[in-house]
Formats: structure tokens, C-alpha cells, sequence
């Protein structure tokens, strides 16, 4: 435990949980973050990962309740009262030149304008969760993208040749800022699949599910297993797309189309080249340098785990992550052709939502009104 870094106050069974555990003295010369404290791993890391769970969680209902719920009402429930209005503003002045013709007939009962509607007002609260959602996703992964980059800025690797990630393997002890990149992203992925399985279930649960297993599988397995340097590249690869998705679905759900579309050739540029060009290289460098550039040799006292086995496991997982992303690349092709055929960029893979007919508040007035008669 890192019991130097805690308050005095806090009690030694809660330090793993506010700590990194494991300080170790750094290397004698280290190739990355020469004036970072240095740690080792061990199942206490877990402890930190719940930590950082809880406190995604409270900070995503905060971030949802207080800021972008009430930014997307307030902005939403304006927008629909002025479509409303104008509506009923041409209504008015169709229904008084019928009447000047002599051909209008009166309803006999008073409307009140921009009155909003049952079923509008269900449309409008599922774009404000909604909205809410992305801004939360929008906002971590930013964050994390940036951390990212600052991470593998000060690794000695290369994205286009990732050689240097298997030269002098193991690369242990770690550097504190990766250990933290790395829980983090555990306990993310860890968080996602505990949303997923509370919130209502959407056309692709299980194709998610599925990516958040086999990610968490293969981090935490690269952690343990002291193959970080390969796993940071890979997680900077998956984030880049993930800052653009959420938000070209908050400017969709605000109505802003033209930046929605704009966002979204971003998020498709990004996706192309980040999941599917760059990491074809990993995958590739997985199978062919891992051997080049390092030996296999079995040797957890020393932290040597690579064996040709281990190696095919992680590279079967990034293969099978690579097939997802070639079934999700395909509904993002889908939603380009409604770009490009006018239509806009809706989220055809996972954010559609059927909206039963209910009915409007004058139809209720009229249902009443018939049984008063009766």
C-alpha cells in the first residue's frame, strides 16, 4: 500500500482506494516520465478501479442533472414553442382568408397556442436524456483523449510503426500517469457495462457488451501481463473516435443538423482511420514484430509472460474488437448515404427509439367531450 501518500486520517483499509498501490523506486534510467513516481501491480489496483467507478458514476448524474438537462430542455422547449406559435400563427391566417371566401367552419372551441402535446412532450424528454447521455460520454472521453495523448507523447512509440512497444520488454515498473491512464479506462469500460445492463436495452446490447468484455479482458490482461505499451497505443486508437460520435448526437438533438453532419464526417474520418487502418497495424505488429523485437520467456518473478499463446489470445480479442467495428463501420456507411442523400445523420446502429402513438391532449378533450354528450 502506498501508505506515504495518504492522510493520516484515513485508515489503512481504505488507502488502496484513495492511493496507487505499490510504490517502487524508478529505474535507474528510465526511457519515459524520468521525474514520475514509479509503481508495480497486484490485485490491490482493484480497489482503485471501484473508486473510480463510484466517482464516474456520481459525476455522470451530476454533469446529467444539473447541466445538460436543463441546458436541453430550456433549449428544446423554446425551440418547440416558436415552431408552435408560427404553426399557429399561419393556421389563424389560412383559416381567416377560408373565411373571407365564406368556406370556413368554426370548431367552436379555443386553442391555446403553443400548447405542447403528450406525445411531444415524451419526444422532447427522450432528447433531453438523451442529449444528457452524450454530453457526460462527450465530456470523459475528451478528457481521457487528451490524458491520452499527454500518456503516449511521453512514451517512446510510434503509431505507424508501434516496434519500440515490444523493445525491451517488460516495461515495469510503471510510470505513475500510465498506471492511472490505465485504471481509469478500466474502471470506464467497467462503469459502461454496468450502465448498459441497467438502462433499457437497445438494438445492439449485445454487440456492446460483447466490445466492453473483451476490452476490459484484454486491459486488464496486457496490465497484469506488462504488455502497457501496446495498451495505451490502443486505447489513444479507440478514444479519438469517441470525442466525435457523442457530439455530433448532442447537436442532433438540439436541432443544430448542419454541425450534426459536419461532426459526424469528423467522427467517420476518425473512425476509418483510428479503427480500422491504425489498428490493423497493432494487430499486425501483435503477430509479426512481438517476436522480432523480444524473446518468448516465461518468467513471472521477473515479469516476463510472453509466450506464443498468450500473444495469439490478445491478438484473437483484437481481432475479434475488429470485426465488431467492421459491423458498426457498416451502419456508419449507412448513416453517410442519409448524409449525402439529404436526409441527415441519424444513429441507425444503436440510438433509435419507436415512439408509440399517444394520443395528443385535444384528442383527450375530444374523448371527454363525446361521453359528456352521450
Amino acid at each position: 500500500m502506498n501508505t506515504n501518500a495518504a492522510p493520516e486520517w484515513l485508515p489503512s483499509f481504505l488507502v488502496p482506494f484513495f492511493t496507487l498501490s505499490y510504490p517502487t523506486p524508478a529505474p535507474a534510467a528510465p526511457d519515459s516520465f524520468p521525474n514520475s513516481s514509479y509503481y508495480g501491480t497486484g490485485l490491490l489496483d482493484f480497489c482503485f478501479i471501484i473508486t473510480c467507478i463510484a466517482v464516474m458514476a456520481v459525476l455522470r448524474d451530476a454533469v446529467r442533472l444539473l447541466i445538460f438537462e436543463p441546458l436541453a430542455k430550456w433549449k428544446l422547449t423554446r425551440d418547440l414553442q416558436s415552431k408552435k406559435r408560427l404553426e399557429h400563427a399561419a393556421t389563424t391566417k389560412a383559416n381567416g382568408d377560408a373565411k373571407a371566401n365564406g368556406s370556413a367552419k368554426g370548431s367552436g372551441r379555443a386553442t391555446s397556442v403553443g400548447a405542447i402535446t403528450k406525445r411531444e412532450r415524451r419526444l422532447l424528454h427522450r432528447s433531453v436524456l438523451r442529449f444528457a447521455e452524450q454530453g457526460w460520454v462527450f465530456i470523459y472521453y475528451t478528457c481521457e483523449w487528451i490524458f491520452g495523448l499527454y500518456v503516449h507523447h511521453n512514451v517512446p512509440t510510434s503509431v505507424l510503426n508501434p516496434v519500440d512497444v515490444w523493445v525491451l520488454y517488460p516495461h515495469i515498473p510503471l510510470a505513475g500517469p500510465i498506471k492511472i491512464y490505465y485504471l481509469t479506462q478500466t474502471a470506464n469500460y467497467m462503469h459502461q457495462m454496468l450502465v448498459l445492463n441497467a438502462e433499457a436495452r437497445r438494438k445492439d446490447h449485445w454487440q456492446m457488451m460483447t466490445h466492453h468484455v473483451v476490452t476490459v479482458a484484454l486491459m486488464l490482461g496486457s496490465y497484469f501481463y506488462n504488455y502497457t505499451r501496446i495498451g495505451v497505443l490502443v486505447m489513444l486508437l479507440m478514444d479519438t473516435a469517441d470525442v466525435w460520435m457523442p457530439l455530433a448526437k448532442m447537436f442532433r438533438y438540439l436541432s443544430f443538423l448542419t454541425l450534426c453532419d459536419m461532426t459526424f464526417g469528423l467522427f467517420m474520418v476518425s473512425w476509418f482511420v483510428t479503427r480500422h487502418a491504425l489498428f490493423i497495424v497493432v494487430i499486425i505488429s501483435v503477430w509479426r514484430d512481438s517476436s522480432r523485437y523480444s524473446s518468448y520467456t516465461w518468467d513471472p518473478s521477473r515479469g516476463y509472460f510472453m509466450t506464443a499463446g498468450i500473444l495469439n489470445a490478445f491478438n484473437g480479442m483484437l481481432i475479434c474488437l475488429e470485426i465488431i467495428q467492421l459491423v458498426w463501420f457498416a451502419s456508419i456507411i449507412r448513416i453517410a448515404w442519409r448524409v449525402v442523400s439529404g436526409q441527415g445523420a441519424e444513429d441507425v446502429r444503436s440510438d433509435e427509439e419507436d415512439v408509440p402513438d399517444v394520443p395528443d391532449d385535444d384528442e383527450d378533450e375530444d374523448e371527454e367531450t363525446k361521453k359528456k354528450n352521450q
